[in-house]
């Protein structure tokens, strides 16, 4: 069984502690020995409802990892405390399982890889896209050649969520906290690889966000392939999914998609006529039910990663790719121009 302490006991820790109930409910595979907030009052609390009621609470976290010396660190502080935070995990022997973002800025990104090689320490991000049933199909029937060769893919993100909190005071809140799930994903299932992006930025005049809840951005990909991406924060009415509404063209056909379990494909039937005729297909099932979905799937994942040496499949060394994306787009709205994603 691996040890491990988590820090950062706000909101979220609540999504991770349900997903460590599950993965321990078919055999335990990790005991958390330490919570570490900078109120502990609020540690504390996370120990007596976290079903973890052994573990220690306090808000050193170096004192804490140095003593309690756990496998793991799970991180879930704010962005701008991360880097700090995963360093200090290294130091101390832990490897580490991050919320995304991975970091507050592209330096960052770059400063944590690096020490992690020189630790010789895991990191993961969590991009828990990555386990849902809908982004495995979509992937596999794009995989098998559905709609041919890709060269298009569209994405739509429209929800108004009242968070509260350090969200609403952000700034470019919607491309830095949200548009990386979309960025990471539209990667994860079509393979491509963005070379520059340009983008537009606003914050609506009813929008209750400090800074940037808007954005329109289209990304130049390499093998001719382009990607759009259309986003807001502050859009009541006729929502998208969280995992955003998706159209993905081929040189075969057209995959709709609600990035869930909603699907339509059609490809052409016969090259004839004005409008050539078309024939939908099936986008099948997957072979077998994932083993754990979600938060619960990225972590699962972590700890196959840790026990086996293979790398996980939310590895930061891959997810900087997805972040360079974001800081690009950011980059591109404040400077108005095309900007060249390089990492």
């Amino acid at each position: 069984m691996q040890t491990a302490v988590m820090v950062g006991c706000g909101a979220m820790s609540e999504g991770w502690l349900r997903a460590l109930q599950d993965i321990n409910s078919s055999g335990k595979r990790v005991e958390i020995v330490g919570f570490v907030d900078l109120d502990t009052d609020l540690a504390r609390k996370r120990v007596q409802t976290s079903g973890f009621g052994n573990a220690e609470a306090g808000n050193d976290l170096t004192e804490l990892l140095s003593r309690l010396k756990p496998d793991l660190l799970f991180d879930i502080v704010v962005p701008s405390a991360r880097s700090e935070v995963v360093t200090r995990g290294f130091a101390a022997g832990c490897d580490v399982l991050s919320e995304k973002p991975m970091a507050n800025s592209l330096d960052e990104a770059k400063a944590i890889l690096d020490a992690r090689r020189c630790q010789g320490r895991l990191h993961a991000v969590i991009q828990n896209r990555r386990f849902l049933p809908g982004i495995r199909r979509a992937k596999q029937f794009l995989d098998e050649g559905g709609i041919g060769r890709i060269a298009e893919v569209h994405c739509d993100f429209f929800i108004a969520p009242h968070f509260g909190g350090f969200r609403e005071d952000m700034d470019h809140v919607l491309l830095h906290d949200m548009a990386i799930h979309t960025f990471d994903a539209a990667r994860f299932v079509t393979g491509l690889e963005p070379r520059r992006v340009f983008c537009h930025e606003s914050n609506p005049p009813h929008s209750w966000y400090r800074h940037g809840a808007s954005a329109a951005a289209i990304f130049d990909c390499h093998d001719n392939v382009t990607m759009t991406y259309r986003g807001s924060w502050c859009a009541e009415g006729a929502r998208t999914d969280w995992e955003a509404s998706w159209r993905i063209i081929g040189s075969r056909g057209t995959l709709l998609w609600d990035g869930n379990e909603g699907f339509r494909a059609e490809i052409v039937k016969s090259a004839e006529g004005f409008l050539y005729p078309l024939e939908e297909i099936e986008v099948r099932q997957l072979p077998a039910s994932l083993e754990a979905t979600g938060h619960a799937g990225v972590i699962a994942d972590f700890l196959d990663a840790r026990e086996t040496g293979r790398a996980a499949l939310t590895d930061s060394a891959d997810n900087i790719r997805s972040l360079a994306m974001t800081f690009a787009a950011i980059r591109s709205a404040e400077e108005e121009r095309f900007v060249e994603i390089d990492i």
